[in-house]
Parts: structure tokens; sequence; C-alpha cells
């Protein structure tokens, strides 16, 4: 297994995409450690059912990525970070004029400012064990832009900045960084918006799905939580030693147009 001894810090990750990815990293080997803010008994489950299921070791550690100490301390706690994930994040849609300010400063703080803090903790490390993955969860969202998600498209613009500078500071290091632009995802949450969508457009499942969520995405496909944690899987792997400092779009061809 490629990624055997290594371990995994992937925040916001006991559901949907960071779920995701930590299965897939799993599969590959790595150790992996689970974070959240809630703490339960469910999320610790989660770990254990991945340890059960991929033979590697698998925790949780409860930190809140709206606190910068919290999100050092999440990488301290792991007890080591190989790789490090980045994929916490929140959404508000509103107009600019009605946006809540304190829903811009949580979103800018666990979509952009947590990410500056779990990297500034784990760089050090990898660099005194010689090898490094850190990967940030973006979003079509960070190469184009939506009217209403003011706070949501200025953090991923601002993660694909961070990945570049990380990238260029670690470039002669054996290190990359790099982010992952997903679309559309089917994750839980997606799929219980469908009905909802469904009542307040009065249209079919299908047409909520190819008309409204699939608008802007040309495949007309959702991509899955399994193709991002293999796409993560390949970012962690040795083709991709020379991949740092840019995003892989997985958007079925959305940034395409």
């Amino acid at each position: 297994m490629q990624l055997q001894g290594k371990t995994a810090v992937i925040t916001g990750s006991t559901s949907g995409i960071g779920l995701g990815i930590a299965r897939e990293l799993a599969k590959a080997g790595a150790n992996v450690v689970l974070n959240s803010f809630s703490d339960t008994e469910e999320d610790h489950a989660r770990a254990a059912e991945i340890a059960d299921v991929t033979g590697v070791d698998a925790k949780y550690v409860q930190a809140d990525m709206s606190n910068g100490d919290d999100c050092r301390r999440l990488i301290v706690a792991a007890g080591g970070c190989d790789i490090l994930v980045n994929n916490a994040g929140i959404q508000h849609v509103a107009p600019i004029q009605d946006f809540d300010p304190k829903k811009w400063d949580a979103i800018i703080a666990i979509n952009l400012s947590s990410a500056f803090h779990t990297t500034a903790a784990a760089v050090t490390g990898m660099r005194e064990r010689g090898w490094g993955r850190i990967i940030n969860v973006a979003s079509a969202h960070g190469l184009t832009a939506s009217p209403y998600k003011s706070a949501y498209v200025a953090a991923k613009h601002g993660i694909l900045g961070l990945t570049k500078t990380v990238g260029l500071e670690t470039a002669k290091d054996p290190i990359t960084c790099n982010a992952i632009c997903p679309g559309y995802v089917l994750t839980p949450l997606v799929e219980a918006q469908i009905p909802d969508t469904m009542k307040e457009y009065g249209m079919s499942r299908e047409d909520v799905i190819n008309k409204v969520m699939l608008e802007r995405q040309p495949s007309k496909q959702f991509a899955t939580v399994e193709e991002l944690g293999g796409t993560a899987v390949f970012l962690c792997s040795d083709a991709a030693a020379q991949i740092t400092g840019t995003s892989i779009s997985v958007d079925g061809g959305w940034t395409a147009q």
C-alpha cells in the first residue's frame, strides 16, 4: 500500500467530501485523523469503522476550525502529519448588502484561515521527516464566481493563492501543496437539498439535478466523494512529486466554459 506508515490529517472529515477523502487515503494505507468541532460518539465511531475496514490506525480529534489555536492543536494532537487535507468549510448565501458580517467572519475563518494555521503547524514536521503532501479542498468557486456567495468565493480564491505560495515555499523540499477544485459533489448534504428544491421550483428530481444544481456542470453528473478521494491519493503518490502550487478541477467541465 503506497501510503503505509504515513499519517493523514483531514479537517472537517466526519461526513461528505472529507470523510470520502479519509476513506480513500486509508485504503491506500495511510493512518488517518478525522476532525470536526462536534465530538460525538458518531464521530469516534466513524474513525473506528475506517480502522476496522482498512486495518490502518484511525482516530478522531475534536478541534474548532474557526479558532486558530485549535487548528494548530489538531496537528499536535495528531502525533505527526505527513498528509494534510484542509477540507473544513461552511457556506452562507445572501446579497452582499444583506450578508451577515458574522457569517462573513466565520466563513473566512473556517474556509481560509484554518488552512493557514494547520499548514503553518504541519510544515516544519514534514521538512524534518523529509516528505509531505498538503491538499487544499477549494472549489470551482476558487476559479470562478456566483452571485450571493461573496464570502465563500473570496475564501476559495484565497485558498488558491495560499496553495501557490506554500507550493513555492516548499518547492525545494520533498513537499507539495496543491488544491482540488470540485464542482457539485453528491454528498448527503446535497442529497438532502433535492426534495426541498423540487418543492420550491415545482420540478421533478431529474429537472432539479440537471437544470438547477448541475446547470453549470456540462457533464450533468455529480462528482463523487470517491473520485475526490482518488484525486487526493494521486496527489500523494510518487507520480505527483512534481505537481505543486497548482489546482486540479473535478467539476465535469464547469470551469472550462
